[in-house]
């Protein structure tokens, strides 16, 4: 039977609708902030297109340069904290009974059912000063010091003195757990498709030749599922990287990223062309890295060859 691939009409009346899509609502609008960011303002609603270079100029500033760097390291750490938290957990599901598989991918999707603003604020509710987190640790406290009272111990502690909660909000603390807490599953399902991918009989034959578990996990299961790693890192990193909505609810003031900056820019500040020229300077630096990558996993596939 002929390809439908090569027949014309199928090809285009299957992809027209996506085309078209894609060209509408993304295309036209990402092109309209590119041709902005070389603009200037000339009054407070008007925009004039001079071609400038004095936004990207501008964008460059060390105090603009310090924010991305601070994005960086937070948007890196986040997604470190959910790899590992997701590899062990991507196995637990994939080597979990027929039966327990679906109930753990739905407890992994449960929080897609529920609007992103309403889950950051709950995070609001456990880590404030008299949130759950601190209520628990104080109940700890005071359990703590009833022990060493009946022990004999009391002297040792300092018995008398009130607990004091610890200041889990509004820092890169709590900016770090919201963003692993809202992108988790991004990493988790593709581990998981890998992990279910992945030919057992080779961590089988592994541990027969002879290697430990953590010679088998480092020189077998850690490169067959590399794949997902780098599709994972992807998912979580670029989201984390663009956030506004978690540094600012969770940060406030103390723990600002890029994308508040460049979120300020189309509204309190009004400067558009601004705020496009930061988001460009933010999509050039995620495109060359996803360029490296293409480019070292081509030389690595042509090594292989």
């Amino acid at each position: 039977m002929e390809s439908w691939s090569r027949n014309r009409l199928v090809f285009w009346v299957l992809n027209l609708p996506g085309t078209v899509w894609l060209t509408a609502f993304f295309l036209v609008p990402l092109g309209i902030i590119w041709v902005l960011s070389f603009g200037e303002k000339t009054s407070i609603v008007d925009i004039a297109i001079t071609w400038t270079l004095d936004n990207y100029a501008r964008a460059l500033q060390p105090i603009y340069l310090e924010i991305v760097w601070k994005s960086v390291w937070i948007s890196a750490v986040a997604t470190l904290v959910c790899l590992v938290v997701a590899y062990p957990v991507s196995f637990l599901i994939s080597f979990a009974p027929g039966r327990w598989k679906a109930l753990l991918l739905l407890a992994v999707i449960l929080p897609f059912w529920i609007n992103m603003l309403i889950r950051t604020y709950a995070l609001i509710a456990v880590f404030r000063r008299r949130g759950f987190v601190n209520f628990g640790l104080e109940w700890l406290w005071e359990k703590a010091n009833a022990g060493l009272v009946l022990l004999g111990l009391g002297q040792y502690h300092l018995i008398g003195q009130d607990f004091e909660p610890l200041p889990l909000l509004y820092n890169n603390f709590a900016v770090i757990a919201g963003l692993v807490y809202v992108y988790m599953p991004f990493m988790v399902l593709p581990l998981y498709a890998t992990v279910e991918r992945l030919d057992k009989s080779y961590l089988e034959a592994s541990l027969d030749l002879g290697a430990s578990q953590t010679r088998t996990f480092f020189s077998v299961t850690v490169p067959m599922t590399m794949p997902g790693v780098v599709s994972g890192i992807i998912l979580v990193f670029i989201p984390c990287l663009g956030t506004f909505l978690t540094p600012d609810l969770l940060g406030g003031t103390n723990a600002q990223m890029i994308g508040n900056v460049i979120e300020r820019q189309f509204k309190s500040a009004n400067d558009w062309p601004f705020g496009a020229a930061l988001s460009f300077l933010l999509m050039y630096a995620t495109f060359g890295a996803l360029a490296l990558r293409a480019l070292f996993a081509g030389r690595q596939r042509g090594m292989e060859v």
